[in-house]
């Protein structure tokens, strides 16, 4: 025989069973990467960002004047029919506005009421107002863009429709005594 020795199948490692051990054991680049990246995202996920605080609100000086406004765009009415409604209001209470406006028998003026109640919810939740110590300063009824539709009329001819839109504005101020 020779000088060999027996080789114990069990102990002899051939290359493809060794590099297969060193993949399972050492982590490649792209395994770390994923593994960072989902570190990341759970970070993010515990620390919600935190909201910036909001700005104190100032107190308005007694001799300044505030003005708060409410607009309605796109409203369907003519600026015309509009403005037959806004001068009955001009420069009246807000209580006095909600009544004219409870008893107006046209359309707009739901219109207007729906535009004296936002102006007054301004008035009181950003500016920190009474909404009955209000009154308005100015209403202005401006026109919008025209809508143009056609209607067919007598031998194949067709005429312009114009539908009218209004632009709807109220300026409140608190009342001086």
């Amino acid at each position: 025989m020779s000088d060999q020795t027996p080789k114990d199948p069990e102990a002899e490692e051939t290359p493809e069973t060794e590099a297969a051990t060193s993949d399972e054991l050492e982590p490649t680049a792209a395994d770390e990467a994923a593994a960072d990246a989902a570190a990341a995202r759970a970070k993010t996920q515990d620390e919600a960002p935190t909201p910036a605080p909001k700005p104190a609100r100032e107190r308005v000086a007694p001799g300044e004047r505030v003005l708060v406004r409410a607009q309605a765009k796109y409203v369907r009415t003519s600026a015309r029919k509009a403005r037959l409604v806004c001068d009955h209001i001009r420069g009246k209470s807000v209580l006095e506005a909600r009544a004219i406006l409870a008893l107006t028998p046209r359309h707009v003026a739901r219109d207007w009421s729906k535009l004296l109640e936002s102006a007054v919810a301004n008035a009181e939740n950003n500016h920190e107002l009474i909404g009955d110590e209000l009154r308005i300063a100015s209403v202005t009824a401006d026109e919008g863009p025209t809508l143009k539709r056609y209607r067919p009329r007598a031998m194949g001819r067709a005429t312009r429709i114009r539908k009218r839109t209004s632009h709807l504005t109220i300026l409140l101020t608190p009342k001086e005594y």
